[in-house]
Protein backbone atom coordinates (compact mmCIF):
# COMPACT_ATOMS: atom_id res chain seq x y z
CA UNK A 1 0.00 0.00 0.00
CA UNK A 2 1.47 3.39 -0.96
CA UNK A 3 0.88 6.69 0.79
CA UNK A 4 1.27 10.11 -0.77
CA UNK A 5 1.91 13.06 1.55
CA UNK A 6 2.32 16.50 -0.01
CA UNK A 7 5.05 18.23 1.99
CA UNK A 8 6.47 20.67 -0.54
CA UNK A 9 5.25 23.74 1.34
CA UNK A 10 6.98 22.80 4.60
CA UNK A 11 10.67 23.05 5.42
CA UNK A 12 12.75 23.54 8.56
CA UNK A 13 15.31 26.31 8.67
CA UNK A 14 18.92 25.92 9.72
CA UNK A 15 21.77 28.42 9.79
CA UNK A 16 24.40 25.68 10.10
CA UNK A 17 25.83 24.95 6.68
CA UNK A 18 26.87 21.34 7.38
CA UNK A 19 23.22 20.54 8.15
CA UNK A 20 22.10 21.71 4.71
CA UNK A 21 23.66 18.88 2.70
CA UNK A 22 24.41 15.17 3.05
CA UNK A 23 28.12 14.79 3.84
CA UNK A 24 28.06 11.12 2.85
CA UNK A 25 27.32 11.76 -0.82
CA UNK A 26 28.76 13.95 -3.55
CA UNK A 27 27.12 17.39 -3.69
CA UNK A 28 27.37 19.63 -6.75
CA UNK A 29 29.07 22.89 -5.88
CA UNK A 30 30.02 21.90 -2.31
CA UNK A 31 33.48 20.85 -1.16
CA UNK A 32 33.73 19.28 2.28
CA UNK A 33 36.47 17.85 4.44
CA UNK A 34 36.85 17.27 8.17
CA UNK A 35 39.49 16.54 10.76
CA UNK A 36 39.85 16.37 14.55
CA UNK A 37 42.02 18.37 16.94
CA UNK A 38 42.05 17.12 20.56
CA UNK A 39 38.77 15.26 19.90
CA UNK A 40 37.18 18.45 18.56
CA UNK A 41 35.65 18.09 15.11
CA UNK A 42 36.48 20.74 12.51
CA UNK A 43 34.62 20.70 9.19
CA UNK A 44 35.68 22.82 6.22
CA UNK A 45 33.02 23.64 3.63
CA UNK A 46 33.26 25.70 0.47
CA UNK A 47 30.10 26.59 -1.43
CA UNK A 48 30.38 27.68 -5.05
CA UNK A 49 27.80 29.49 -7.19
CA UNK A 50 26.33 26.11 -8.13
CA UNK A 51 26.11 25.04 -4.50
CA UNK A 52 24.42 28.29 -3.53
CA UNK A 53 21.67 27.79 -6.10
CA UNK A 54 21.11 24.14 -5.22
CA UNK A 55 21.34 24.22 -1.41
CA UNK A 56 20.20 27.80 -0.73
CA UNK A 57 23.29 28.59 1.35
CA UNK A 58 25.37 31.67 0.64
CA UNK A 59 28.48 31.19 -1.48
CA UNK A 60 31.65 31.26 0.59
CA UNK A 61 33.99 29.43 2.92
CA UNK A 62 32.71 27.97 6.18
CA UNK A 63 34.41 26.35 9.15
CA UNK A 64 32.33 24.44 11.68
CA UNK A 65 33.77 23.53 15.10
CA UNK A 66 31.82 20.93 17.09
CA UNK A 67 32.60 20.05 20.71
CA UNK A 68 31.03 18.26 23.67
CA UNK A 69 31.65 20.65 26.53
CA UNK A 70 33.21 24.00 27.49
CA UNK A 71 31.95 24.20 31.07
CA UNK A 72 35.25 23.06 32.61
CA UNK A 73 38.60 24.82 32.28
CA UNK A 74 40.45 22.13 30.29
CA UNK A 75 37.76 21.71 27.63
CA UNK A 76 37.27 25.48 27.46
CA UNK A 77 40.97 25.97 26.68
CA UNK A 78 41.00 23.19 24.08
CA UNK A 79 38.03 24.64 22.18
CA UNK A 80 39.42 28.17 22.49
CA UNK A 81 42.72 27.04 20.99
CA UNK A 82 40.97 25.40 18.02
CA UNK A 83 38.74 28.45 17.55
CA UNK A 84 41.75 30.79 17.40
CA UNK A 85 43.53 28.63 14.82
CA UNK A 86 40.45 28.33 12.60
CA UNK A 87 39.50 31.99 13.02
CA UNK A 88 42.97 33.27 12.13
CA UNK A 89 42.91 31.17 8.95
CA UNK A 90 40.27 33.59 7.69
CA UNK A 91 42.73 36.45 8.04
CA UNK A 92 44.87 34.68 5.43
CA UNK A 93 41.83 33.88 3.28
CA UNK A 94 40.70 37.53 3.26
CA UNK A 95 44.23 39.01 3.07
CA UNK A 96 44.01 40.83 6.42
CA UNK A 97 47.32 42.35 7.58
CA UNK A 98 48.55 43.03 11.13
CA UNK A 99 48.10 46.78 10.74
CA UNK A 100 44.53 46.57 9.37
CA UNK A 101 41.78 48.11 11.49
CA UNK A 102 38.78 46.12 12.68
CA UNK A 103 35.17 46.72 13.73
CA UNK A 104 33.56 43.98 15.88
CA UNK A 105 29.75 43.90 15.90
CA UNK A 106 27.54 41.91 18.28
CA UNK A 107 24.07 41.28 16.86
CA UNK A 108 21.14 40.27 19.03
CA UNK A 109 18.87 41.24 21.88
CA UNK A 110 20.48 41.52 25.31
CA UNK A 111 17.08 41.04 26.97
CA UNK A 112 16.59 37.60 25.39
CA UNK A 113 19.17 35.15 26.72
CA UNK A 114 19.38 32.83 23.67
CA UNK A 115 19.79 35.91 21.45
CA UNK A 116 22.29 37.72 23.68
CA UNK A 117 25.48 36.05 22.44
CA UNK A 118 26.60 38.95 20.23
CA UNK A 119 26.15 41.72 22.81
CA UNK A 120 27.79 39.59 25.53
CA UNK A 121 30.84 39.00 23.32
CA UNK A 122 31.17 42.76 22.75
CA UNK A 123 31.27 43.31 26.53
CA UNK A 124 34.62 41.46 26.58
CA UNK A 125 36.22 42.84 23.40
CA UNK A 126 39.40 44.87 23.88
CA UNK A 127 38.82 48.12 21.98
CA UNK A 128 41.71 50.47 21.15
CA UNK A 129 40.51 52.88 18.46
CA UNK A 130 40.04 55.71 20.97
CA UNK A 131 43.60 55.13 22.22
CA UNK A 132 44.95 55.41 18.69
CA UNK A 133 43.16 58.76 18.43
CA UNK A 134 44.95 59.98 21.56
CA UNK A 135 48.49 59.01 20.55
CA UNK A 136 50.96 56.16 20.14
CA UNK A 137 49.78 52.64 20.93
CA UNK A 138 51.89 49.50 21.30
CA UNK A 139 51.96 47.96 17.81
CA UNK A 140 51.15 44.55 19.29
CA UNK A 141 47.61 45.90 19.77
CA UNK A 142 45.47 46.40 16.67
CA UNK A 143 43.14 49.35 16.07
CA UNK A 144 39.80 47.81 17.13
CA UNK A 145 36.34 49.29 17.70
CA UNK A 146 33.05 47.62 18.62
CA UNK A 147 29.31 48.17 18.29
CA UNK A 148 26.08 46.66 19.67
CA UNK A 149 23.24 47.67 17.30
CA UNK A 150 20.47 45.88 19.26
CA UNK A 151 17.51 44.69 17.13
CA UNK A 152 15.14 46.48 14.76
CA UNK A 153 12.18 45.80 17.05
CA UNK A 154 13.82 47.97 19.72
CA UNK A 155 15.55 50.66 17.64
CA UNK A 156 13.07 50.93 14.77
CA UNK A 157 16.08 51.13 12.45
CA UNK A 158 17.22 48.39 10.08
CA UNK A 159 20.34 46.86 11.63
CA UNK A 160 22.17 46.81 8.32
CA UNK A 161 21.62 50.57 7.92
CA UNK A 162 23.17 51.27 11.32
CA UNK A 163 26.19 49.14 10.47
CA UNK A 164 26.60 50.66 7.01
CA UNK A 165 26.58 54.12 8.54
CA UNK A 166 29.35 53.26 11.02
CA UNK A 167 31.43 51.45 8.40
CA UNK A 168 31.16 54.45 6.07
CA UNK A 169 32.23 56.76 8.88
CA UNK A 170 35.20 54.91 10.42
CA UNK A 171 36.18 52.84 7.35
CA UNK A 172 37.55 49.65 8.98
CA UNK A 173 39.58 47.15 6.94
CA UNK A 174 37.68 44.22 8.46
CA UNK A 175 34.26 43.68 10.05
CA UNK A 176 33.66 40.78 12.45
CA UNK A 177 30.02 39.95 13.24
CA UNK A 178 28.79 37.66 16.02
CA UNK A 179 25.22 36.35 16.19
CA UNK A 180 23.08 33.55 17.61
CA UNK A 181 21.88 31.01 15.06
CA UNK A 182 19.35 28.21 14.79
CA UNK A 183 20.04 24.53 14.19
CA UNK A 184 18.22 21.54 12.78
CA UNK A 185 20.05 19.09 15.09
CA UNK A 186 19.87 18.86 18.88
CA UNK A 187 23.49 17.65 18.92
CA UNK A 188 24.68 21.04 17.60
CA UNK A 189 22.76 23.16 20.10
CA UNK A 190 25.30 25.33 22.00
CA UNK A 191 28.02 22.89 20.92
CA UNK A 192 28.93 24.28 17.52
CA UNK A 193 30.71 27.43 16.35
CA UNK A 194 30.38 28.36 12.69
CA UNK A 195 32.81 30.82 11.12
CA UNK A 196 32.35 32.04 7.55
CA UNK A 197 33.20 34.80 5.08
CA UNK A 198 29.69 34.80 3.60
CA UNK A 199 28.18 37.37 5.95
CA UNK A 200 25.00 37.08 7.97
CA UNK A 201 21.28 37.97 7.98
CA UNK A 202 20.15 39.42 11.34
CA UNK A 203 17.16 37.53 12.75
CA UNK A 204 17.69 34.49 10.53
CA UNK A 205 17.90 32.24 13.59
CA UNK A 206 14.18 32.74 14.28
CA UNK A 207 13.13 32.97 10.63
CA UNK A 208 12.97 36.78 10.69
CA UNK A 209 15.53 37.56 8.01
CA UNK A 210 16.59 41.19 7.69
CA UNK A 211 18.85 42.81 5.10
CA UNK A 212 22.09 40.88 4.60
CA UNK A 213 25.35 42.12 6.08
CA UNK A 214 28.28 40.92 3.99
CA UNK A 215 31.24 42.05 1.93
CA UNK A 216 29.01 43.03 -0.98
CA UNK A 217 26.79 45.30 1.13
CA UNK A 218 29.53 46.84 3.30
CA UNK A 219 32.40 47.03 0.82
CA UNK A 220 34.92 45.47 3.26
CA UNK A 221 35.72 41.85 4.18
CA UNK A 222 33.28 40.36 6.70
CA UNK A 223 33.90 37.37 8.98
CA UNK A 224 30.76 36.01 10.64
CA UNK A 225 30.80 33.95 13.84
CA UNK A 226 27.67 32.14 14.99
CA UNK A 227 26.51 29.60 17.55
CA UNK A 228 23.17 27.77 17.31
CA UNK A 229 21.32 28.55 20.55
CA UNK A 230 17.77 27.59 19.53
CA UNK A 231 16.10 24.71 17.74
CA UNK A 232 12.54 24.17 16.44
CA UNK A 233 10.41 21.93 18.65
CA UNK A 234 9.71 19.93 15.48
CA UNK A 235 13.42 19.04 15.43
CA UNK A 236 13.17 17.69 18.97
CA UNK A 237 10.27 15.46 17.89
CA UNK A 238 12.22 14.32 14.82
CA UNK A 239 15.41 13.53 16.74
CA UNK A 240 13.42 11.72 19.44
CA UNK A 241 11.93 9.41 16.79
CA UNK A 242 15.41 8.81 15.31
CA UNK A 243 16.86 8.04 18.74
CA UNK A 244 13.92 5.74 19.47
CA UNK A 245 14.62 3.67 16.35
CA UNK A 246 18.35 3.63 17.10
CA UNK A 247 17.76 2.44 20.67
CA UNK A 248 15.36 -0.30 19.53
CA UNK A 249 17.93 -1.47 16.97
CA UNK A 250 20.62 -1.44 19.67
CA UNK A 251 18.44 -3.48 22.05
CA UNK A 252 17.51 -5.93 19.30
CA UNK A 253 21.12 -6.52 18.21
CA UNK A 254 22.34 -6.94 21.79
CA UNK A 255 19.50 -8.94 23.29
CA UNK A 256 21.76 -11.99 23.67
CA UNK A 257 24.73 -10.04 25.00
CA UNK A 258 25.06 -11.35 28.56
CA UNK A 259 27.58 -8.64 29.53
CA UNK A 260 25.13 -5.92 28.53
CA UNK A 261 22.47 -7.37 30.81
CA UNK A 262 24.65 -6.36 33.76
CA UNK A 263 24.74 -2.72 32.65
CA UNK A 264 21.88 -0.52 33.93
CA UNK A 265 19.65 0.91 31.20
CA UNK A 266 20.67 4.47 32.08
CA UNK A 267 24.32 3.63 31.32
CA UNK A 268 23.74 1.92 27.97
CA UNK A 269 24.96 4.26 25.24
CA UNK A 270 23.34 3.41 21.93
CA UNK A 271 24.33 6.57 20.01
CA UNK A 272 27.27 4.93 18.22
CA UNK A 273 25.20 1.93 17.13
CA UNK A 274 25.14 2.18 13.33
CA UNK A 275 22.97 -0.77 12.31
CA UNK A 276 19.54 0.38 11.13
CA UNK A 277 16.24 -1.42 11.41
CA UNK A 278 14.80 -2.87 8.23
CA UNK A 279 12.05 -1.23 6.19
CA UNK A 280 9.48 -3.65 7.62
CA UNK A 281 10.64 -3.12 11.21
CA UNK A 282 10.40 0.67 10.93
CA UNK A 283 6.93 0.41 9.43
CA UNK A 284 5.87 -2.01 12.17
CA UNK A 285 6.97 0.46 14.87
CA UNK A 286 5.93 3.81 13.36
CA UNK A 287 3.38 2.82 10.73
CA UNK A 288 3.22 4.81 7.49
CA UNK A 289 5.69 7.45 8.71
CA UNK A 290 8.33 4.85 9.57
CA UNK A 291 9.87 4.92 6.13
CA UNK A 292 9.79 8.62 5.34
CA UNK A 293 13.29 9.99 4.86
CA UNK A 294 14.58 12.62 7.28
CA UNK A 295 13.55 15.58 5.13
CA UNK A 296 10.04 14.23 4.60
CA UNK A 297 9.66 13.50 8.30
CA UNK A 298 10.87 17.01 9.23
CA UNK A 299 8.30 18.56 6.93
CA UNK A 300 5.49 16.32 8.17
CA UNK A 301 6.14 17.24 11.82
CA UNK A 302 6.22 20.94 10.97
CA UNK A 303 2.99 20.53 9.00
CA UNK A 304 1.39 19.13 12.15
CA UNK A 305 2.76 21.71 14.62
CA UNK A 306 2.74 24.98 12.65
CA UNK A 307 -1.05 25.45 12.17
CA UNK A 308 -1.62 25.17 15.93
CA UNK A 309 1.35 27.43 16.81
CA UNK A 310 3.18 24.64 18.63
CA UNK A 311 6.35 24.78 16.51
CA UNK A 312 8.20 26.67 19.22
CA UNK A 313 11.80 27.85 19.32
CA UNK A 314 13.46 25.95 22.19
CA UNK A 315 16.76 26.20 24.05
CA UNK A 316 18.39 24.33 26.95
CA UNK A 317 17.51 25.06 30.58
CA UNK A 318 21.15 25.97 31.38
CA UNK A 319 21.25 28.65 28.66
CA UNK A 320 22.17 31.50 31.06
CA UNK A 321 25.34 29.74 32.19
CA UNK A 322 26.28 28.34 28.78
CA UNK A 323 25.78 31.60 26.85
CA UNK A 324 28.19 33.37 29.22
CA UNK A 325 30.79 30.65 28.68
CA UNK A 326 30.37 30.81 24.89
CA UNK A 327 30.62 34.60 24.90
CA UNK A 328 33.80 34.50 26.97
CA UNK A 329 35.36 31.83 24.73
CA UNK A 330 34.60 33.72 21.51
CA UNK A 331 35.70 37.09 22.90
CA UNK A 332 38.96 35.57 24.19
CA UNK A 333 39.53 34.02 20.77
CA UNK A 334 38.87 37.30 18.95
CA UNK A 335 41.07 39.32 21.33
CA UNK A 336 43.98 36.89 21.06
CA UNK A 337 43.64 36.77 17.28
CA UNK A 338 43.47 40.55 16.81
CA UNK A 339 46.04 41.61 19.41
CA UNK A 340 49.42 39.89 19.53
CA UNK A 341 50.11 41.57 22.85
CA UNK A 342 46.95 40.13 24.39
CA UNK A 343 48.38 36.60 24.33
CA UNK A 344 51.23 37.35 26.71
CA UNK A 345 49.22 39.37 29.23
CA UNK A 346 45.80 37.70 29.33
CA UNK A 347 46.15 33.91 29.56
Amino acid sequence: MSHNIDLKNYSIHTDIVVESYDKNISNDGIYHKEYEVNNILVEETEITDTGEKKHYKKKGKYRTITFDDITDKDNFKKVESVFIKVFKDFFKIKGIKNEDTCLVIGLGNEKSTPDSLGPLVIDHILVTRHLYALGDVDKSYRNVSSFKPSVTGITGIETSNLIKGIVNEIKPNLVIIIDALSSSAISHLNKTIQISDSGISPGSGIGNNRSEINEDTLGVPVIAIGVPTVVDSSIIVLDTLKYLLKQISYKKDNQNNNKLKLVPNDNQNYLNHNHELSYEEKEQILGMIGNLDNEELKRLIEEVLSPINYNLMVTVKEIDFIIEKLALLISNGINKSLHEGYNSTNN
